[in-house]
């Protein structure tokens, strides 16, 4: 049985902010992505974790791709990367690279895998870490998923990308899609965010529905800051369930607020702007 979200719900799902914190004490988020062709989908995640409230945000893209990525903000923190695809060279010496304390990674916006087992050496070493993982498009492969089952890691599929994962497109009807993906999470013992007009997050056990509302986030980029914003809440609640339909539910409502000021006419990095005012309602310092 699902469970549609509302702001009560998820309010229980974003952990307060200690008043005395310190810098890194609410989360610590590494993207990984980028590609000669996707270069901002890494940024845009990266920024989504930095406005949902990570204290710091390690972007690592090819390293082709580096100097015009530190250029788009002052606040990002660039790792680049050996090589323009993923291999097992760039997977060994980017996890060389990442700073200690890592709570957690969003993998494979815009990022292309251009040899065997480089992407089952990144996933791997950083489970092994205790990193909690957001896997996004270039990382959704089916040999991925042996390695996350138990292992608190969220995939975050769009239809097409869902049907390569489990052989077989989602069905229409939302009930139906709920139930197989409920299904599937429990079977690979994963959280799974299924993207589209209604955003179904279950664990096998719990199913969430969360609507949208704007149509105008049909335009490419939402994605990548939906995964950052969930890397982020990752991060500091931990549970990849309540993290993952959080992170849908101010998604959407970033969404929302973008369209109220912009129309059918919005860009992705209109979505970030509105992330503030979608989580100052869930805010809570103690």
């Amino acid at each position: 049985m699902s469970v549609t979200l509302d702001l009560d719900m998820v309010r229980k799902f974003v952990p307060a902010r200690r008043r005395g914190s310190r810098k890194g004490e609410n989360g610590r988020v590494l993207v990984v992505g980028g590609s000669t062709t996707y270069h901002g989908a890494p940024v845009l995640s990266s920024l989504a974790a930095l406005r949902a409230g990570s204290d710091l945000v390690y972007t690592a893209v090819p390293k082709h791709n580096a100097a015009s990525t530190r250029s788009l903000s002052a606040s990002l923190i660039v790792i680049p990367m050996a090589d323009q695809k993923l291999t097992r060279g760039t997977a060994k010496k980017l996890l060389g690279a990442v700073p200690k304390g890592v709570d957690a990674a969003a993998i494979g916006m815009g990022m292309v895998v251009a040899e065997k087992g480089a992407l089952e050496l990144l996933v791997s070493s950083m489970v092994d870490a205790d990193i909690r993982l957001l896997l996004d498009a270039g990382s959704l492969s089916p040999n991925i998923l042996p390695l996350i089952a138990s292992k608190n890691c969220v995939i975050s599929p769009h239809a097409g990308e869902y049907a390569r994962m489990f052989g077989g497109a989602p069905p229409e009807s939302v009930t139906e899609r709920a139930d197989e993906v409920e299904r599937n999470a429990a079977a690979h013992s994963i959280t799974i965010l299924l993207k589209g007009p209604t955003d179904v997050i279950s664990d096998g056990h719990t199913t969430y529905l969360c609507a949208k509302s704007a149509p105008a986030m049909t335009v490419g980029g939402t994605g990548d800051v939906l995964s950052g914003i969930a890397a982020s809440l990752m991060a500091r609640n931990r549970n990849p369930l309540e993290s993952a339909a959080a992170a849908a539910f101010i998604n959407a409502a970033a969404g929302t607020g973008a369209q109220a000021r912009l129309g059918c006419h919005i860009m992705a990095t209109d979505l970030i702007d509105e992330i503030p005012p979608a989580m100052m309602p869930l805010d809570a310092v103690v």
